[in-house]
């Protein structure tokens, strides 16, 4: 919409029409929610490779911790103290050796890939926001269509692990259910990676019943 007033004896032109918001994801399914608010939660201060604490307050090397809400998954949360919050890492293949770069570098043009709205998830789009190849860290943000949900995924070498692994996180900002979406995200990924070569197990329900229960998936 443009108005115009008459200002002395020239005549201005303002535009009330609302641009795209800034850090909208180009690549998302759809305009269909543009008027609602969007319930994007604060970014977490400390994802990336820190210094943990176990259940005994040990210190490791890795990614953020969960948390007892199911939604999130996370490698380096280990099977022993977090059963239903744990996934394998992903290991990429023997033909790339400890060429991590290379490895990183297809987990980008993999997760580049990625379906928008597959499986009724992440209509909002993603974007990767960091991507270290020689670092081996990879971070994106992904984001439901409807609430503009955002939820965080990071792959890192994390020092002390197996070798050629990548560890893994997927989780949500904002509520305590996700309704299968953390799960779907790694097992679209993954499926993806098995695809090339790589060993990415991703979310098996078979040992994930209390999160596939409490978020009434199968």
């Amino acid at each position: 919409m443009l108005l115009s007033y008459t200002v002395g004896l020239g005549t201005m032109v303002i535009s009330l029409s609302s641009p795209p918001p800034a850090d909208a994801f180009p690549n998302k399914v759809s305009d269909k929610y543009e008027d609602r608010p969007k319930r994007k939660g604060p970014k977490p201060k400390d994802l990336g490779v820190g210094t943990r604490k176990d259940m005994v307050g040990e210190e490791y090397p890795g990614l953020k911790n969960c948390g007892p809400a199911p939604n999130c998954f996370c490698s380096t949360d280990s099977m022993e103290d977090d059963p239903e919050h744990n996934v394998p890492a992903w290991i990429w293949p023997e033909r790339y050796g400890n060429d991590g770069e290379r490895a990183f570098r297809q987990l980008e043009e993999v997760i580049n890939a990625y379906q928008p709205g597959q499986n009724g998830i992440d209509g909002g789009g993603f974007q990767i926001m960091k991507s270290d190849a020689k670092g081996g860290y990879i971070y994106a943000q992904f984001e439901s269509l409807k609430n503009g949900y955002i939820d965080d995924l990071e792959l890192a070498v994390v020092g002390g692990m197996v070798d050629r692994a990548v560890q893994v996180r997927s989780s949500s900002r904002v509520g305590y259910l996700d309704y299968g979406v953390n799960a779907k995200r790694l097992n679209y990924i993954a499926e993806a990676l098995r695809a090339v070569g790589w060993d990415a197990a991703g979310v098996d329900f078979r040992t994930h019943q209390d999160y596939a229960a409490q978020n009434g998936v199968k």
